[in-house]
This record gives C-alpha cells, sequence and structure tokens, in this order.
C-alpha cells in the first residue's frame, strides 16, 4: 500500500472514530438529560427540506431518524478525517480545533439554514454541551489519528 493511501485510510478511519463516538454521545445523552443537544431532528429537518424541494416525500420518523445519524456519520467522518492535513505530532491541536469549529458550527448555522435553533442552543447548557460533544469528537479523532500513525 502506497503511503499516500495508508495516510487516507488512517484519516478516514480517525473521523469515523470521532464520528461514531459523537453520534453514540448524542443518542445515549438525548434520553437522560433534557437539554442534551439533539442532532438528530437538525439532520431530520434537513433531510426533510432536501426531500422537499427534490419534490419527494420523507420517509417516516422512524426511518427518517435512521437516515440522519446514518448521514450525521457519514458527514461527521468526512469532516473530521481532515486531521490528515496535520502532521501527528499537531493532532490534538488540529483534532481540537476541528471539534471546536463544528461545535460553534452545530450552534451558530442551523437557525440561518432554516433548521431551528432549539436542537443545539435552546439553553446555554445546550450549545455549551453541542460544543463540548463535537470538541469530545475532535479528540478522540486526534487519539485515534496519533495511534494508527504509530502503527
Amino acid at each position: 500500500m502506497t503511503n499516500i493511501n495508508k495516510t487516507i485510510l488512517q484519516s478516514l478511519g480517525s473521523g469515523l472514530a470521532g464520528a461514531c463516538a459523537l453520534t453514540a454521545l448524542h443518542e445515549t445523552a438525548r434520553q437522560f438529560i433534557s437539554d442534551a443537544p439533539r442532532a438528530d431532528i437538525l439532520g431530520m429537518r434537513a433531510i426533510k427540506k432536501v426531500m422537499e424541494v427534490a419534490d419527494e416525500e420523507p420517509p417516516a420518523d422512524d426511518e427518517l431518524h435512521d437516515w440522519a445519524l446514518g448521514g450525521d456519520i457519514v458527514s461527521n467522518a468526512l469532516y473530521y478525517s481532515l486531521i490528515g492535513l496535520a502532521k501527528p505530532k499537531d493532532a490534538l491541536v488540529t483534532g481540537a480545533a476541528l471539534g471546536l469549529a463544528a461545535g460553534v458550527g452545530a450552534v451558530g448555522l442551523p437557525g440561518p439554514m432554516g433548521l431551528g435553533t432549539a436542537p443545539s442552543s435552546r439553553t446555554t447548557a445546550t450549545a455549551a454541551m453541542t460544543i463540548g460533544w463535537y470538541l469530545l469528537g475532535g479528540l478522540v479523532t486526534a487519539g485515534a489519528y496519533t495511534w494508527l500513525k504509530r502503527k
């Protein structure tokens, strides 16, 4: 395997680890914490919006929820895989920066995108958890990237 292919796989694998950690945290916390962020709802709204523009009927909520979780994992994995642009020694800082940027975006962008603000920033605690959890996803990504680069 060439070095570039190995780096791409390491980057994608690291991004997937961070995305899975983030989604697992979102899905677990929403069942126990009333102010927990609801990335699933944002995803469902985004899918509905795109399908309506395409003049298609969105699936029932249970299936739509599954689509949203899958979309979250894929999109966050691709985003977090940008860690591969960093040198391994800078992985922690890069992962933290990616996570913080994603968290701030998750708080600030849904409103202007027409997806509503409540799922990610209905309370100060919700906004703080949103940013913190995306930061955690970035840190998991950094840890996975550092570990994979040592292999």
